[in-house]
């Protein structure tokens, strides 16, 4: 596989596995890290870049959901009492969207409790980014 496509495809699998769809980047990014298909700070602006995106793109269904059915009509009090969570702790709860099971759904949260685009962004990157750095780090310790 080329270095492109190598690079394309840890990005597409960082992604989607941000997305609300199942998946997991780490193997992607672990082996291409151990098979050395490109360097380490480009493999982790690509994967922390794609998983970043997939994290924005849930925000963004819940930022559309808040439009199409406002807080108001939520059948459900958990689901009101969760979103209230979001909305009260905003933004710096999302570094801890790169958990799995609870991180996507959080995104989603965030954008329809109206946290805001830029801050939602920077704390998703900078979970994300130090989830893939920790990583990279343990492979590097591992291998040298």
């Amino acid at each position: 596989m080329s270095d492109q496509l190598s690079l394309l495809a840890l990005f597409g699998s960082s992604f989607l596995a941000s997305t609300l769809l199942p998946g997991g980047s780490e193997a992607s990014l672990l082996y291409a890290a151990y098979q050395e298909l490109a360097p380490a700070p480009l493999l982790w602006a690509t994967a922390t870049l794609g998983n970043t995106l997939g994290g924005l793109s849930n925000w963004l269904i819940g930022w559309w959901l808040r439009r199409r059915f406002p807080e108001r009509k939520l059948a459900h009090h958990r689901q009101r009492k969760a979103l209230h969570a979001v909305g009260h702790y905003g933004s710096p709860l999302l570094l801890l969207s790169w958990l799995p099971v609870i991180g996507d759904p959080m995104c989603l949260a965030a954008g329809w409790a109206g946290v805001r685009l830029v801050p939602a962004s920077l704390f998703i990157g900078l979970g994300k980014g130090l989830r893939y750095a920790l990583l990279l780090s343990a492979v590097s310790a591992a291998s040298g």
